[in-house]
């Protein structure tokens, strides 16, 4: 298949998908007659065209690794789309994928459209491919959890103002969005605590491998969300203070990862 080919389809069908959710979401007449499986169908297909898009780019027919900027950018979009994905298929979270999903059409047309090459050697050492793979799956999934806390934010927004209308009838209850979001977020925290250990085993010289500022931030991002979980736990926080933390927590780890890469690879040409 042509990759432009696949980068087209995969961007329709995340705007389809995109397009059933959004019209599900605030109740159309076309929205209610749609069913869950239409929306989950689609973000099937576009993973499966994007999977192989991404199989000949940033995986380079598995001969290697392509990480840069605009390729890491797609395969993050892809990781969130396939837990979002697989998380809809036992609980109820497709909702998220309104803000999700233009977002990974965007990543896929914006990695063929602009290179932007760093690759990784074949001969790389097996650890360090894990600690690649693992820092990917915890920055999907606390960028998933930050979409769900801002959901949350509005829901509980529209129930303390008594006007359930709109999207939010949608939604699942209060109490299991909370619950699913420090699930998310206990599960990035695991994730990204594994990613620190891995790196601190396979990066023998940090300031030589231009990757200082990147832990420094991940470590922050690790502090934040430790925090935001120790306060569940202690104190119960939910509701704004759980959002401002969540957000600030993926906030300082976006700037660890494509901030570093953004200034590195579009700025420094480095």
């Amino acid at each position: 298949m042509n990759l432009l080919v696949a980068a087209g389809f995969s961007a329709l069908a995340y705007l389809v998908a995109w397009v059933v959710v959004a019209l599900r979401l605030f109740r159309t007449e076309i929205g209610q007659k749609l069913p869950r499986a239409a929306a989950l169908g689609a973000m099937g297909a576009a993973l499966a065209s994007h999977g192989y898009l991404l199989t000949q780019d940033a995986l380079m027919g598995f001969s290697g690794f392509n990480f840069g900027f605009f390729n890491a950018f797609s395969l993050v979009a892809w990781t969130i789309v396939a837990i979002l994905l697989f998380s809809s298929l036992t609980k109820p979270v497709e909702n998220v994928g309104i803000a999700i999903l233009p977002a990974a059409a965007a990543a896929v047309l914006l990695d063929v459209t602009f290179a932007t090459p760093q690759l990784v050697s074949p001969d790389t050492h097996w650890g360090m491919s894990v600690h690649i793979l693992i820092s990917l799956l915890a920055y999907s999934t606390l960028a998933m959890a930050s979409v769900q806390a801002v959901l949350l934010a509005v829901q509980d927004r529209h129930l303390h103002r008594h006007h359930p209308g709109g999207f939010v009838r949608t939604l699942p209850p209060l109490q299991t969005m909370e619950s699913l979001l420090f699930e998310m977020i206990a599960f990035g925290f695991a994730l990204l605590s594994l990613s620190l250990l891995t790196g601190f085993f396979y990066l023998h010289d940090l300031f030589a491998q231009h990757v200082a500022h990147k832990t420094v931030l991940s470590i922050a991002a690790w502090c934040v969300f430790g925090v935001l979980l120790w306060g569940r736990f202690r104190h119960g926080w939910r509701g704004k203070k759980a959002l401002k933390w969540t957000l600030a927590g993926f906030i300082v780890l976006m700037l660890a990862y494509f901030g570093s890469k953004f200034v590195a690879e579009l700025i420094l040409r480095r």
